[in-house]
């Protein structure tokens, strides 16, 4: 399935092009995403948190970035998930964009998502909804970054309510974003 997003956020663009490509201080914006590894400057290893009513999902996830373009400001993240106990996987191909205007930046994301097993079960039909809902409180965890706000706390990761498929896909959006920048 294809899914669009979009959000702004009120800094200038080569400011926002840096904190997006700077993957270690943005994942953790993502509602119920930790990083746990930097393989390379392309290459990162995380953990997503879901929570879908009594059933909670957690996946194992890789990141590459397969390519970046500094002028255009674009960046091509492709994701690999796998649920630890089997129950599912996604892979995303995550194309990240930003455009300048009225002093702010513009953020488009576009995700060609893959599911799997019982991910894919649960989340059919909710997965649009869901990213962007993640989609809004990742761009206010971002433009908390750009106001030189604290951080959210990494260590605080909570299984996200919700569908795990649609958390899973935006999160897999975010990092392909930052693992291409």
């Amino acid at each position: 399935m294809r899914l669009e997003n979009r959000f702004e956020v009120a800094a200038p663009i080569d400011q926002a092009w840096a904190l997006l490509n700077d993957v270690p201080r943005v994942v953790p914006c993502m509602p119920g995403a930790e990083l746990t590894e930097t393989v390379d400057e392309n290459t990162w290893k995380g953990v997503v948190h879901v929570r879908l009513g009594p059933v909670a999902f957690v996946f194992g996830t890789d990141v590459t970035r397969e390519s970046r373009d500094d002028a255009a400001r674009r960046v091509v993240l492709v994701t690999k998930a796998r649920e630890r106990r089997g129950r599912g996987s996604a892979q995303a191909r995550i194309e990240s964009s930003l455009a300048e205007g009225d002093g702010k930046t513009s953020v488009e994301i576009l995700t060609d998502l893959s599911l799997q097993g019982a991910v894919a079960q649960y989340g059919r039909g909710l997965v649009p909804e869901i990213a962007g809902q993640m989609t809004k409180q990742f761009a206010a965890n971002i433009a908390s970054l750009l106001e030189r706000e604290p951080e959210p706390a990494p260590a605080a990761v909570r299984p996200v309510g919700g569908i795990g498929v649609g958390i899973r896909a935006l999160w897999a959006r975010v990092v392909r974003l930052f693992r291409r920048g």
